[in-house]
């Protein structure tokens, strides 16, 4: 059975597609399935009114004439156009149009005048397989859509972003809802596809999926809930984990408190900030659940990795670009338990990061932004693709920020973040997310799916606080989204 979190590439929609046509569903019922869908949600989301069908000269035009038809059905005034050459519309798309000629209104030929009297439009033109730059009068199709200000309905995809990467081949349409199949794909949640796919529906039309082997994944509940550590009855604190945080100097102490009480918020049983001597009172005035040690030397920090509770660790947030940190880090990697590499930890090793690669032999977690990754990685292509090789390279789970969040696994796994809000781009916000990771790792979870679920929970945490969020405000909104975890388990 196909994961319910799985996101499908163009390749798998078409082999989707192939293979329940030959397990006995025809092509043009699929269509149907597929127009109707789209038919279904234009009713059921708007009042009728004038409603122009803009449709491609592949199967995503034959989704628009299916749809087309049901509208008119249902007493909608409709017009539709082809833009392209609809001599050129063969197989099912062909029986479409047949199909929507027959209700008298001829398909017309694309017009930017058609727009002026619509207050709807529905987007057929190109769907899930565009693999080159849009041009000639698919283009200005496009354009002029956008510039009418309407509301837009997409089928599949919206017009011009690429499935896979999300990107913008050339020109897209901006969507208001897009009517999608089967499964998400990845273009509907990179950017900057994501901001042309407006509202984003699903829908069943009777592909199943279950020869496909997705490595793709929406991250949600779904994907990881069943590792995660739910505390069982007999628990206590040694038992849900000692996270030890390394802690900055004096002056940039509050990175790695917030990480320190977002880690003891995720579920840990303890939780210490390791410092140098003089730092150690600004955290120890300001922390209370949150204990404070002091490193003087790398014995000292030895000695806190060898104790047989501790259970994760985290470098970067606070610390500084500085030889210091970068031994730090590598002495914990030397260790060999879950940790997480962030911020200054990552960009401490910009002159070498192979030394870093090398280094990690257990599940470790670096959480770069652009511009960090960028100082590690040479890795081109997609979001997806440069955090997927990124983690083939370093041997470590990545979780590469932003909006559309990429998590990536050695082992080609992959999950894009749908649920941040824009309130996130805040300072302090990755500190919060570092913290949460390794809270999580502390207590057992797997480094993959301990990364996915924070992402989820920081989105989450921030959108339950919503407009005027600091990041000092998303460790005291995790236990509501923590909540809806324990509450859907139940």
């Amino acid at each position: 059975m196909l994961h319910s979190a799985a996101l499908l590439t163009a390749e798998d929609s078409r082999t989707a597609d192939k293979a329940a046509i030959t397990g006995g569903t025809a092509g043009e019922t699929l269509m149907e399935n597929a127009g109707r869908a789209v038919a279904d949600l234009t009713a059921q989301t708007y009042s009728k009114c004038p409603v122009l069908v803009v449709c491609g000269t592949g199967n995503n035009g034959g989704d628009g004439f299916v749809a087309a038809r049901y509208l008119k059905e249902r007493g909608w005034p409709v017009t539709l156009a082809v833009a392209g050459d609809a001599d050129a519309i063969r197989g099912d798309a062909r029986t479409a149009k047949n199909k929507w000629n027959m209700t008298g209104a001829p398909a017309r030929t694309f017009g930017a005048s058609l727009l002026k009297d619509a207050g709807l439009v529905i987007d057929a033109i190109f769907g899930t397989g565009l693999s080159r730059p849009v041009e000639g009068t698919a283009k200005d199709a496009i354009t002029a859509i956008n510039d009418s200000k309407l509301p837009v309905v997409a089928v599949d995809i919206a017009s011009g972003v690429n499935a896979d990467s999300g990107a913008i081949m050339g020109a897209a349409v901006r969507a208001t809802h897009t009517v999608t199949f089967v499964r998400p794909k990845p273009g509907h949640l990179l950017l900057p596809g994501k901001a042309q796919a407006g509202a984003l529906h699903v829908y069943d039309i009777g592909i199943s999926g279950d020869n496909l082997k997705p490595q793709y994944f929406l991250n949600a509940p779904p994907l990881w809930k069943s590792s995660f550590p739910f505390p069982a009855l007999d628990a206590h604190k040694y038992t849900r984990g000692h996270a030890i945080v390394i802690g900055g100097g004096a002056a940039t102490t509050g990175a790695a408190r917030l990480a320190a009480i977002s880690a003891l918020r995720a579920g840990a049983g303890l939780v210490s900030v390791a410092c140098a001597a003089e730092s150690l009172p600004v955290y120890a005035s300001t922390l209370t659940a949150v204990m404070t040690k002091v490193i003087g030397k790398p014995a000292d920090l030895a000695a806190l990795l060898e104790g047989k509770r501790t259970a994760a660790a985290m470098i970067g947030p606070g610390c500084g670009v500085t030889e210091t940190t970068r031994q730090q880090a590598l002495q914990i990697l030397s260790h060999k338990k879950p940790c997480v590499i962030d911020a200054d930890a990552i960009s401490a090793f910009h002159s070498n990061p192979k030394q870093l690669f090398s280094a990690i032999a257990a599940p470790a977690v670096l959480t770069p932004h652009e511009g960090e990754f960028e100082r590690l990685f040479s890795a081109k292509g997609s979001k997806l693709e440069r955090a997927r090789e990124a983690a083939k390279q370093s041997k470590a789970v990545i979780v590469l920020k932003g909006n559309d969040t990429v998590i990536a696994a050695p082992d080609g796994r992959a999950a894009i973040n749908a649920n941040a809000p824009p309130f996130l781009a805040t300072a302090g916000s990755g500190d919060v997310l570092a913290g949460i990771i390794t809270g999580l790792l502390a207590q057992g979870m797997p480094a993959f799916e301990a990364a996915c679920a924070a992402v989820w929970l920081h989105g989450e945490a921030a959108s339950h606080f919503g407009p005027g969020l600091i990041s000092e405000d998303l460790p005291l909104s995790l236990p509501a989204a923590l909540k809806s975890l324990y509450v859907e388990a139940v």
